[in-house]
């Protein structure tokens, strides 16, 4: 007989007992967030590259431009800058959001809350900037790995091949 949500025998699950079931699973969910980050940064590549309408932009330039400008040695910024910035304001937000989203998932819940967010930073080394920006809440959920998780980054940043 086979286990509907893992597709593992039943009896293979349970031969190793609760523990092994659960980490096959974690493996699987590790791997389908993985195939799912791959899509994202290869749609995104794809996207950049059939882009032809630089005028319309998800993030207002003029935000992005006043921050630039919020360092003093910065004193002209090309038209084309704050567009690039925009474009990579939107990506990051958009991975971050991905990851977060599968936190979200793994604790079986359709919003995304904050400890979301700071789950996915600590798990993602390239975010490691962050984690003194988003801090973990104590007493709330734990952000940590799950039991049964393998060391390190579950779900490594993902570079498109050129």
């Amino acid at each position: 007989m086979i286990g509907v949500a893992t597709g593992v025998p039943y009896a293979a699950a349970s031969a190793g007992g609760p523990y092994q079931a659960y980490q096959h699973l974690y493996q699987q969910q590790q791997q389908q967030q993985q195939q799912q980050l791959q899509m994202f940064w290869a749609d995104q590549y794809r996207e950049i590259e059939q882009t032809t309408d630089f005028k319309n932009h998800s993030l207002p330039l003029a935000r992005i431009k006043k921050i630039m400008k919020a360092d003093e040695d910065v004193r002209m910024i090309a038209a084309e800058a704050p567009v690039v910035f925009a474009r990579a304001c939107e990506m990051f937000i958009l991975e971050l959001t991905h990851r977060s989203w599968a936190h979200a998932e793994e604790n079986k819940r359709r919003t995304l809350q904050k400890n979301d967010i700071a789950a996915a930073i600590s798990r993602t080394d390239v975010f490691d900037f962050l984690i003194d920006i988003v801090p973990r809440e104590e007493g709330k959920e734990d952000v940590a790995r799950p039991l049964g998780a393998p060391p390190g980054d579950p779900l490594s940043y993902y570079y498109v091949q050129q």
